[in-house]
This record gives C-alpha cells, sequence and structure tokens, in this order.
C-alpha cells in the first residue's frame, strides 16, 4: 500500500514591488496524506471540492490517474485571502503523484501550467524567497530575526477581480520606481540590511489601482512603520497585507494591528519560511 504525507507552505507573492517576480514561503502549511486504499476518496474537514474537481486531485492527476488514491487534506493557509493556498494544493497533488511512482518530473513547470504564474508555487516548493520569470525560480536565503505579521481580512477577493483592476499600461516613472524599490529589497534580503528591506517594501504599480478592493486593509500600509514594522504588502491580489518586521518588533506591532483591526481581520504571527515543500513516505 504506498501512503504518502506532502507538507506545503503559505506563500506571499509581488512584495511589494516584485508584482509576479517575488514571492516568500510563510510558516503556514497544507498537509495532504495519500493513500493507496483502492478507491478514490477525499477526506477533509475543509470547504473543498470532495471530486476530481480539487485542485490537489486535479494536480494529482497530472501525472498518474487518482482512481485508488484517498486524500486526507488539512491546513492552517486561509483559502481566501492571497496566501497562496491554490498554489500549495497544486504543489501538494503533483508531489505526491511524482514521489509516490518515483517520475522525475519538473514539479515547478506542471505547477506553472495549472497556476497560469510561477511566483506562488515556486515559493511553497522551495522555500524562503524567490525571484521568477515566466519559466524559472531563483531562491535566495531569509535574513535570521525576519518575522511576519498578517492581516487577513474575513472578506475576500477574487484574483480575477484584483487583475482587471490593474491598468494596461503605467506611467515609465513608476516602473522606474519598482525597478528601484526591487534592487534594494532583493540587496537587503541578500545581506540582512534592515534599512534596505524597508526602502524597498514600495509599489507603484499593483497595489494603489486594487487599494478600492479592500480598502480597510490597503489603508493599514501607509501606517506600517507607525506600528513598528520595517514596512508591509499587499499579499498576492489581497486582501491580507504582510507587515515585515525583525523579531524584536513583531509582538508590539501585531498588538497594535489587532486593536486597530478587532471584529473585520484576523492578525496572525507568522515566521518566513525557509523550508520548501516536502514528502515523507511512510
Amino acid at each position: 500500500m504506498r501512503r504518502r504525507i506532502v507538507r506545503v507552505p503559505a506563500s506571499s507573492a509581488n512584495l511589494g514591488p516584485g508584482f509576479d517576480v517575488l514571492a516568500a514561503a510563510l510558516g503556514l502549511f497544507l498537509t495532504v496524506e495519500v493513500v493507496e486504499t483502492g478507491e478514490f476518496k477525499v477526506v477533509t474537514s475543509l470547504r473543498l471540492r470532495r471530486d476530481r474537481a480539487n485542485l490537489i486531485v486535479r494536480a494529482f492527476e497530472t501525472l498518474h490517474p487518482a482512481d485508488r488514491f484517498e486524500f486526507r487534506v488539512s491546513s492552517t493557509i486561509p483559502l481566501s485571502g492571497g496566501l497562496g493556498s491554490s498554489s500549495a494544493g497544486v504543489v501538494a497533488g503533483l508531489l505526491a503523484a511524482d514521489h509516490m511512482f518515483e517520475l522525475d518530473a519538473d514539479i515547478l513547470a506542471h505547477a506553472t501550467e495549472i497556476e497560469g504564474h510561477t511566483d506562488n508555487a515556486a515559493a511553497s516548493l522551495l522555500g524562503g524567497v524567490v525571484i521568477c520569470d515566466e519559466a524559472d525560480a531563483h531562491r535566495i536565503d531569509l535574513p535570521d530575526g525576519l518575522e511576519a505579521v498578517l492581516v487577513i481580512p474575513g472578506a475576500s477577493v477574487r484574483t480575477a477581480q484584483a487583475r482587471q483592476a490593474l491598468p494596461p499600461q503605467v506611467p515609465m516613472r513608476d516602473a522606474v520606481h519598482n525597478l528601484a524599490a526591487i534592487s534594494k529589497l532583493t540587496l537587503g534580503l541578500a545581506t540582512t540590511d534592515w534599512d534596505l528591506i524597508s526602502a524597498g517594501l514600495t509599489d507603484r504599480l499593483h497595489q494603489r489601482y486594487r487599494a478600492h478592493l479592500f480598502p480597510r486593509s490597503s489603508a493599514l500600509l501607509e501606517h506600517a512603520c507607525e506600528y513598528g514594522a520595517l514596512g508591509a504588502t499587499v499579499s498576492g491580489a489581497g486582501p491580507t497585507v504582510l507587515f515585515w518586521c525583525r523579531a524584536d518588533q513583531t509582538g508590539t506591532v501585531a498588538e497594535r494591528l489587532r486593536s486597530q483591526v478587532d471584529g473585520w481581520a484576523e492578525v496572525l504571527r507568522v515566521p518566513f519560511e525557509p523550508q520548501g515543500a516536502y514528502v515523507t513516505s511512510l
């Protein structure tokens, strides 16, 4: 009887200036146990489809039929909010099939084909911070002492709606601003330069165009430093906001944010995750 357990971290894409280019893994996890029981079944307490349309199953069946397998799914990743839950599911399904049948598949290529973008899947697969293009990803280590605080609103925003809010063109000065910011951010992460990280957490290409879709969480971005954080970025397409903190700041930032969002959002103190997805054989 074949049996595998796959554990996949959440992810936050864009990271401010790195629209469709940067993403980071976060310490919230999807766990999928795949067992060869002789019949197909999805077992979960989550609000997920339990048929072949389940994204984990669809990803698995990209590499191998799921007829004889039971999928047992649990997760601490919010199912909506911009924390890469769908990408985590795709990575989990692909890794389970690949590991179970020793296929040596290109997991990132398959995940990108299913998802349409490389960033979230690459972060979940590799851990740390990833720099992506349409077909490849490169990982850099996270600085010691860097932590995250997430503000997760109760109301969700559809990714398609967030995409439609973006303009077809942007001013040259805004593109140049983001080039400078992404350079500062990546150099700051690579050298543990807190001032550079803080200076690099700015964006002019996507966040302001989407702000009307989640005005309350977007308004928090402007006050990130007042709360004690290095800065803040919209996580993926939103509405979750990621506050970047040094470890000695995190508790204070979380406490101040809870007083601001009581009743409409959850505040979570979450570590950045250096390790990507992994599979255990049982």
